[in-house]
């Protein structure tokens, strides 16, 4: 399995992910009245400035957040879809440094929206027991 190398793979690896996420009932309503059309090139541009070192991503990703209102569960669920997509399709150091950058982000938001440390790592697969 090969690596994540390019725009076009992020393209393929988020459209799969949010192909989970809208199918799973405690995630599928945040995304009720977004244009995944429209969502997906701001998606490629950010992992492509996290992973490929593309520049010129200069969006407040917490901010553009912040309204939807979102809980440990919605993180729990969308870490595991995370992780679970980019197992699916790629194995190397880019999928490896993105799952620990989906996971510092997490923990992230969690903490600005409440205030409390939340240890995602099970969601991740990381933490079995």
């Amino acid at each position: 399995m090969k690596d994540i190398e390019n725009e076009q793979d992020i393209d393929t690896w988020m459209r799969a992910f949010y192909g989970k996420l809208l199918k799973d009932p405690v995630t599928a309503p945040k995304f009720e009245n977004l244009d995944l059309e429209e969502h997906f090139p701001k998606l490629v541009h950010f992992w492509s400035f996290v992973l490929l070192d593309k520049e010129g991503y200069k969006t407040n990703v917490f901010e553009k957040h912040i309204h939807l209102s979102l809980e440990k569960e919605h993180f729990e669920q969308w870490l595991k879809y995370f992780k679970a997509t980019t197992d699916e399709l790629f194995s190397g150091p880019k999928a490896e440094t993105a799952k620990q950058r989906v996971l510092l982000l997490a923990t992230t938001f969690m903490h600005k929206l409440s205030g409390e440390y939340h240890d995602f790592s099970k969601a991740m697969g990381l933490n079995p027991e």
